[in-house]
């Protein structure tokens, strides 16, 4: 057999193998939900406070990129013909990375999604008794600044808010979604928002952009606690006129594309400022900015052919890379489709 055969074998082998993980929630009640990546188009970071955060004003914006959560619930039932009312809900979790992606092996505990509808079951007494299942299709890299497993959080609450009968904007699966971090509560909304505090609080929308763009990401991770320790042994903080003028602007288009932790993380990985020069230079490329604390740069593109064209140079250099363009949603239902 040619290689040409080995690969459409293999090919086939992964599409049975993700169909069979699938075929369980092509079932009525079954939910499929959608988890945008995002990019930051402006994250401004203060300095360190008293209690460990900073003050910080994130602008992000979400992107067609996204990861799938399937959710499906039947009743745990009772071991051993036990009585009485069972605690649960009981949560678990398997997930399917893409073609690129390395596979990152994840515990339920560890797992954000399952935390969050664990948390939401604590906060609602609601769930009890059940099972929940959720099994997550990956399209977004792990350690990218790009928000994948805040966004299958925040997919998670929205499928289990349908299970159980809750209103995405209840007060309590906003406030689950902050004590799991900044980008959860922002896929609530998704779109283009500005969130002030310590990057957790919803302050306004922004009119959401369409342009294409390009993903960029080295095969290493930027730890981003590390990014936060590099940035507070020498703070350089953004300018007060671009700082006003980013949290004045009522459109996405409007930011200024600014990223403060930029520094320190190509301080801790060299490579992202190669990148960055390098992204610099191809044709059809309008801006460049790292997102988050990293590792993924955005190369916002004059046309989706500059982008598709961009990321197949990267490919070849041997990045990860992926076109896509901005999107005016967060994480939403979607139709199962049987």
């Amino acid at each position: 057999m040619g290689e040409r055969g080995s690969k459409i074998d293999m090919m086939d082998t992964a599409r049975a193998a993700q169909r069979t993980e699938v075929d369980p929630f092509l079932r009525p009640g079954a939910l499929r939900v959608i988890a945008p990546a995002k990019v930051n188009l402006f994250l401004g970071i203060g300095q360190r406070r008293a209690d460990g955060y900073h003050d910080a004003l994130s602008i992000m914006h979400s992107l067609a990129l996204h990861d799938v959560v399937w959710m499906r619930r039947e009743p745990l039932g009772y071991p051993d013909g036990a009585q009485g009312e069972i605690a649960g809900p009981k949560v678990s979790a398997t997930m399917r990375f893409a073609a690129g992606l390395p596979a990152v092996d994840v515990d339920d505990d560890d797992n954000l999604a399952v935390r969050a509808v664990r948390m939401l079951a604590r906060e609602t007494g609601c769930g009890a008794g059940e099972t929940v299942v959720m099994h997550v299709e990956k399209a977004i890299p792990a350690q990218a600044g790009l928000g994948g497993g805040s966004s299958d959080a925040a997919a998670a609450l929205v499928g289990a808010c349908r299970f159980w009968g809750l209103g995405a904007d209840d007060a309590r699966v906003v406030r689950v979604a902050r004590k799991l971090g900044a980008d959860v509560a922002f896929f609530l909304h998704g779109g283009c928002a500005a969130l002030s505090g310590v990057g957790d609080e919803f302050h306004h929308a922004l009119e959401p952009m369409k342009s294409p763009v390009a993903l960029i990401k080295p095969v290493q991770g930027v730890s981003t606690a590390a990014a936060y320790r590099l940035f507070d042994e020498d703070p350089q903080l953004v300018d007060q006129q671009r700082y006003d003028r980013a949290f004045a602007a009522k459109q996405a288009a409007e930011v200024p594309l600014t990223n403060n932790l930029v520094p320190a993380a190509e301080s801790l990985l060299p490579e992202l400022a190669d990148i960055r020069r390098w992204a610099q230079g191809q044709p059809g490329a309008q801006n460049v900015l790292m997102s988050g604390s990293g590792s993924a740069t955005f190369v916002v593109c004059e046309s989706f052919a500059a982008a598709t064209a961009l990321v197949a140079a990267a490919r070849a250099r041997g990045w990860w890379a992926r076109a896509t363009s901005f999107s005016p949603l967060g994480a939403a239902l979607a139709p199962v489709r049987r």
